[in-house]
């Protein structure tokens, strides 16, 4: 099975990639999908967030409050990092989990969609790396957009991860998402066809 890494900055439009990606019939393991599986009420990861952060984190019902979290660790490193070292050994798991669920239905092309995909190690489990860009300034307005984020709030999600610039250089594929969601589309399926080849040896 081949493993397609597929990152980029947060609202780059990995989500459209990756959607179209699942149209031509690979396997999407998503990141954000799995985080929130992690923190399900009454599971262990959002027990020790509580434990971490305090109540006002988990409602009465057991529902993790991402936004207030959010707002805290992405304006404290230190809140971050505490953060991190709840969720990765679990998300890392589930991953591999996943991957090997993949591979033991012989499933010919899996898509790790991860954000964070370089600044957690994981492009060493993937075969290649598709980074999907925007400029800086269309992806802050993008963020802010969909998030209901302040310019503030916006950069400071940016400058938490590793800039998508430097993804690019890194990645194998680059899908330039400036343009109209079409365009990115087509750039996607048409790096498909090398990686199937590739992974027909």
């Amino acid at each position: 099975m081949r493993i397609i890494g597929l990152t980029g900055g947060i609202a780059c439009g990995k989500s459209l990639v990756s959607g179209a990606l699942r149209e031509a019939g690979c396997v999407i393991i998503d990141g954000d999908l799995l985080s929130r599986e992690l923190v399900q009420p009454g599971s262990p990861v959002l027990e020790d967030i509580r434990q971490t952060f305090g109540e006002r984190f988990v409602s009465a019902e057991g529902i993790l409050d991402r936004k207030a979290l959010g707002a805290l660790v992405f304006a404290d490193p230190e809140a971050l990092a505490r953060l991190n070292a709840v969720y990765r050994p679990h998300l890392r798991a589930l991953i591999h989990r996943r991957l090997e669920e993949a591979r033991s239905r012989g499933e010919a092309i899996a898509v790790l969609d991860m954000p964070l995909l370089y600044e957690e190690g994981l492009d060493a489990l993937c075969d290649s790396v598709w980074c999907v860009t925007l400029p800086e300034e269309t992806q802050l307005r993008r963020l802010m957009a969909r998030d209901g984020l302040t310019e503030t709030e916006a950069l400071a999600r940016v400058a938490s991860q590793m800039p998508t610039r430097e993804k690019a250089a890194r990645a194998k594929v680059r899908i330039d998402n400036s343009g109209a969601p079409e365009e990115t589309i087509r750039q996607a399926l048409n790096a498909l066809p090398r990686e199937r080849a590739e992974e027909n040896g």
